[in-house]
């Protein structure tokens, strides 16, 4: 009897821990986000390990649970390109760069091409792994100035409409646009249709990388407004993982430099997953990304969502 009330306890003893584990379980939940990882020396791709990847979500330290290469059958691409109609009708030069950059994409990447007509971004067809079909989208603008309305309106409208229900594949939006906000000309970094241009992107797990192109109207020839549109489309790229490519406050000779990097750094991203606090509702949390590797360049969104319940 002795000895069946000690195997009683003992099994009981066992079962305390796991039993006070399960509610500390239950308050963690998990998130994920795609991080860019430039090798510095070599073209080889740098073998990166969850334990070398430091993460903290609103300031707190989280564990990272996985690294997944984006590449082999986790290759899969969904990418935009969205247009300012209100360009000037001069990026009709750069037709045959964008043309080279979307036939250069791999079979894994799948196109569609859409234009800002006010405030929305208007599709003429789906996305499509067939490069010569998606480029039948593409055309010069109307360049008609402020026929956008905001260009933050469409890339919301981008980011809350997202042509594809694929939770696998990435999503990677090119804007061309001289990204002056024409209900805020001058730049205010709390600009709310750039934040929330930015949540959208996040929430809908969408990078977004910017070319500068000088609007129709007036607004871009001057300076200070074009130097703020320059500055809201760096916040943009930035807190959402991309990047801004521009050559001052002109319009680029040739967008096949800014494509060649946009290439190369979608051949060298991951995918990480990590642990967060427990939420009721997605939230939008901010995010810091340390690598323990050397010779690399990181690039990681300034913000991640939390899933809710």
């Amino acid at each position: 009897m002795k000895l069946g009330r000690f195997f009683t306890a003992a099994a009981l003893a066992a079962t305390l821990p796991v039993l006070f584990a399960l509610p500390a379980l239950a308050q963690q939940g998990m998130a994920k986000t795609v991080i860019t990882v430039l090798p510095k020396k070599s073209e080889m791709q740098p073998s990166i390990e969850p334990q070398n990847v430091k993460v903290k979500v609103a300031g707190k330290s989280v564990e990272t649970q996985s690294v997944t290469p984006l590449r082999g059958d986790r290759a899969g691409l969904e990418l935009v390109i969205l247009i300012d109609s209100g360009v000037r009708t001069s990026l009709g030069r750069q037709l045959s760069d964008i043309s080279d950059f979307v036939k250069s994409l791999p079979p894994t990447t799948q196109v569609a091409i859409a234009y800002m007509v006010n405030g929305r971004a208007i599709f003429e067809q789906p996305f499509s792994a067939d490069k010569p079909q998606a480029l039948r989208s593409l055309r010069i603008p109307a360049g008609s100035p402020g026929s956008s309305a905001s260009p933050y309106f469409c890339i919301s409208d981008v980011a809350k409409n997202w042509p594809s229900r694929d939770t696998q594949n990435r999503r990677e939006l090119i804007v061309i646009t001289d990204g002056i906000d024409p209900y805020e000309v001058r730049f205010d970094p709390s600009d709310p249709y750039v934040h929330t241009a930015i949540y959208d992107a996040i929430r809908a797990g969408v990078t977004i990388d910017a070319l500068y192109w000088h609007n129709a109207g007036i607004a871009s020839r001057i300076g200070w407004l074009a130097s703020g549109g320059q500055n809201l489309l760096t916040l943009l790229t930035e807190d959402t993982g991309g990047r801004l490519y521009y050559q001052g406050l002109s319009n680029p000779v040739s967008f096949a430099p800014f494509f060649r990097e946009i290439s190369h750094r979608l051949e060298n991203q991951y995918e990480i997953g990590f642990t967060t606090p427990a939420s009721n509702k997605t939230s939008v949390e901010s995010l810091s990304v340390k690598l323990q590797v050397p010779d690399v360049k990181l690039t990681a969104p300034h913000l991640v969502a939390i899933p809710g319940k």
